[in-house]
């Protein structure tokens, strides 16, 4: 929002300084961005009437004038603009005078004739940055006057960055309120009065979108002046407020919203056919806007329409062909309330930005139109003439927001702010920012008016409290209240462990997307169920959820193999997605990959490629923090090779997988090595095996080893997992420590070395119970796994 200050203390004149004032607004939260002059620094710069204009004698392009700047003689200037005229009044830089980028003005010869003096534009003094010839002033200019007197160039121009939540300082009335309520200064609002009616004229308006437009009103305004000219101070208030001058009735549209916060537009009557009608927009329909540009209207979008078809975008902006131009005599002027959720986003999709829909967006009042169409019919009778007619107003009460009642209790404010206010300073602050008050037992019951959409619950109006008092001058204290704590429990382990086990086995923890590309998640599928589509992806390399971690590890590993890094270790938690729309399941994992060399390149060891059993160590560390029952099952995948894939169980339940890459999928990704990755279930990894306490026994141990002779096939994992079913009080533990195969051992067999660790807590063993429970451990390993005594 930008407007001069001079204009902003028409309406509230407090006793302070530019600076100052500047820093009042700031600091309540309306942030100054920029303090700029009006126009460029020049002196010497009179208002003079251009006498007499005669051709140069060598210069087709110049002009020799006489100007009267009151002096006792004319001064003779060569000029070369091309709306030099006798009679113009303009500026006139005088010998001495200096102007911006500090220009001092000499007598001076253009093609041999002596100038005394310059005739001046808009650009040379500062005032804008283009401009098409002399500076044409107002034929009631008082010739001799200093310029800066006559446009009151004194004065700055600020510039507000407001926050979305501020609409209702998008006008100079919002911003001197909030100066009034800051310097506890009276505002001086406009004289503005209804205008009576003084013809019949009435133009139909049918409003079908009442949840969009719950309030329109128009004004017909008959025999214009379509020559009349914008008066010099409304020009120079749009100029200092960054909008250039668009003929007499856009610039009154212009003036109001500016100065109220109230969007208008005007139609050229004789345009428009049957009836206005405040529609959304029909399939195919196209509109060609005020800047040329020809759009198709999408069927969300809010139109004023008559019976010819589309004439704007309500709110937005307004369409060519019903504008008004230098030959309109009759209007029909437009105030209405259109719902932010209606105009929101609209602009930006056809890939405009305008005043109107920047207001629009965020909500102007819903009151204001009324008050809007008054004041803009009595500048445009003042401007350029007419006969208003009656306002036609089409409100909808039951879709109009409702102005919100707030219960504010005394005890919050000072809980909240840490402080205590004045109850007289309280109400007197809230009445100033339009609030209506009613004292109740513990507080008071506040009405928020109409262009305050951002005011909603108690501490809205606690925090507009602070922000008036100044944020600078509440106290610093520190905050008081239960501190909550996590419930610690043994039964599961910190996430944190398991991140750090990784990284201190060489893993980078990686963190990739959640939408996957669909073919990458095909070929890493543990299963044939569709992955859940996104429905508006980033890309086609990024529409569906993913139902496992490895997609994004693998693409990551690829990332970097392709920019020669030849070792690479990668694990991620994350969130996988199964199930559909309606019912989607999420299941936390890790997983991991490892790729390329065993150890960095040294001289200690022998070089060599990672294989399953450096990834099954990993998962192995990865789950010994937790504890529980684990074992690996050689299983198959569909996308894992079929001779190194293992099913990972803990306590008897599946928990994920371990295993190679598949070949196919290898030559696919253009890898040099194998990859070998893992996925496990986060909830069952976490999960902890509590500690028990035992007492340490003070009989001696027995160790007994046994020489088994089993099949090629059968794995220490089933060997262990049987023996762990022995329900015996005195089986302690026991430890594979060998395994052979070769001479004295048949094909087709291998040895199994087993310790077993025999101890009773309140007495000594005898031979015959251990040689019973050995007995025991024999037959049970006889019938599970085929092992035979090998003598």
């Amino acid at each position: 929002m930008k407007f001069s200050e001079k204009w902003l203390r028409e309406w509230v004149n407090p006793s302070l300084s530019t600076d100052e004032l500047v820093e009042k607004l700031t600091n309540a939260g309306l942030e100054v961005d920029a303090v700029e002059p009006v126009a460029g620094e020049f002196n010497g710069v009179l208002i003079g009437q251009v006498k007499t204009v005669e051709p140069h004698p060598d210069a087709d392009k110049l002009r020799l004038t006489k100007v009267d700047v009151g002096a006792d003689e004319l001064l003779e200037i060569v000029c070369g603009a091309s709306n030099v005229r006798e009679g113009l009044k303009i500026p006139v830089a005088v010998i001495g005078a200096v102007l911006p980028g500090n220009f001092k003005i000499k007598q001076a010869k253009l093609r041999g004739v002596p100038s005394f003096g310059m005739l001046c534009s808009s650009k040379e003094l500062g005032l804008t940055d283009s401009a098409d010839g002399l500076m044409e002033l107002a034929d009631t200019a008082p010739v001799g006057i200093d310029i800066r007197d006559y446009l009151d160039l004194d004065d700055v121009a600020i510039d507000i960055d407001l926050t979305p939540n501020r609409s209702d300082c998008l006008g100079v009335a919002g911003v001197a309120r909030e100066v009034g309520v800051l310097t506890s200064t009276d505002v001086c609002a406009v004289n503005n009065t209804d205008v009576a009616a003084s013809t019949d004229s009435v133009f139909p308006v049918v409003v079908e979108a009442h949840d969009a437009c719950p309030r329109y009103l128009g004004r017909v305004i008959d025999d214009i002046n379509p020559q009349a000219e914008t008066p010099l101070w409304m020009y120079e208030k749009l100029r200092r407020s960054g909008l250039r001058s668009l003929g007499p009735v856009v610039d009154v549209t212009n003036y109001v919203m500016l100065e109220l916060g109230q969007p208008m537009h005007a139609f050229d009557l004789d345009k428009l056919q049957g009836q206005l009608t405040v529609r959304h927009a029909r399939s195919g329909e196209k509109l060609t806007l005020l800047d040329a540009q020809e759009i198709e209207l999408q069927s969300d979008t809010l139109l004023i329409a008559d019976d010819n078809g589309p004439l704007a975008l309500a709110g937005v902006m307004g369409g060519l062909d019903s504008s008004v131009t230098a030959s309109t005599t009759k209007l029909f002027l437009e105030a209405a309330f259109f719902a932010p959720e209606a105009i929101a986003g609209k602009a930006r999709s056809y890939g405009l930005h305008t005043d109107s829909s920047h207001r629009f967006e965020r909500g102007v009042d819903t009151a204001l139109a009324k008050l809007a169409i008054e004041r803009a019919t009595a500048l445009l009778l003042d401007i350029v003439g007419g006969k208003a007619g009656a306002v036609t107003e089409k409100s909808s009460e039951s879709t109009l927001p409702q102005p919100a009642s707030i219960h504010l209790r005394e005890a919050r404010i000072a809980r909240v702010l840490g402080i205590n206010l004045d109850e007289a300073q309280v109400e007197e602050q809230l009445s100033r920012l339009g609030l209506v008050l009613n004292r109740v037992s513990d507080g008071w019951q506040v009405t928020v008016p109409s262009f305050r959409f951002d005011l909603a619950i108690e501490v809205d109006l606690i925090e507009e409290l602070g922000r008036l008092y100044g944020y600078d001058k509440l106290p610093k204290t520190r905050p008081q209240g239960t501190v909550l704590t996590t419930n610690i429990t043994e039964k599961a382990t910190q996430l944190e462990r398991l991140q750090n086990v990784l990284i201190d086995r060489g893993y980078y923890e990686a963190v990739t997307y959640s939408f996957v590309e669909p073919k990458m998640q095909q070929l890493l599928a543990e299963n044939e169920l569709d992955p859940i589509k996104l429905a508006n992806p980033i890309s086609a390399d990024l529409s569906v959820m993913r139902t496992s971690l490895w997609p994004g590890l693998v693409q990551a590993l690829v990332y970097n193999a392709n920019r020669q890094h030849e070792r690479v270790r990668l694990f991620e938690v994350g969130r996988v997605f199964k199930g559909n729309l309606e019912n989607i399941e999420q299941h936390r994992q890790i997983g991991g990959l490892i790729y390329g060399d065993r150890y960095p390149e040294q001289w200690s060891q022998k070089q060599r490629e990672v294989d399953f059993f450096d990834a099954k160590a990993d998962v192995e560390a990865l789950l010994s923090i937790a504890g529980g029952d684990v074992r690996f099952e050689a299983d198959t995948h569909p996308a894992l090779h079929p001779g190194q894939t293992a099913r990972v169980y803990k306590n008897g339940d599946a928990i994920g997988w371990l295993g190679a890459i598949h070949p196919k999928l290898n030559k696919s990704l253009d890898l040099n090595g194998k990859v070998y990755v893992f996925e496990l279930g986060l909830s069952a990894v976490l999960a902890a095996q509590v500690p028990e306490f035992e007492a340490l026994s003070k009989f001696p141990a027995i160790r007994r080893d046994l020489a088994l002779l089993v099949d090629n096939s059968v794995t220490a994992g089933q060997i262990e997992h049987c023996l762990s079913k022995n329900d015996s009080d005195i089986l302690k533990s026991f430890q594979l420590f060998d395994v052979y195969s070769g001479d004295g051992v048949e094909h087709g067999k291998k040895s199994l070395a087993v310790a077993f660790h025999l101890q009773h807590a309140e007495r000594t063993l005898t031979d015959e119970e251990v040689d019973a429970l050995i007995k025991t451990v024999t037959e049970t390993l006889e019938q599970s796994v085929g092992a035979a005594i090998r003598s």
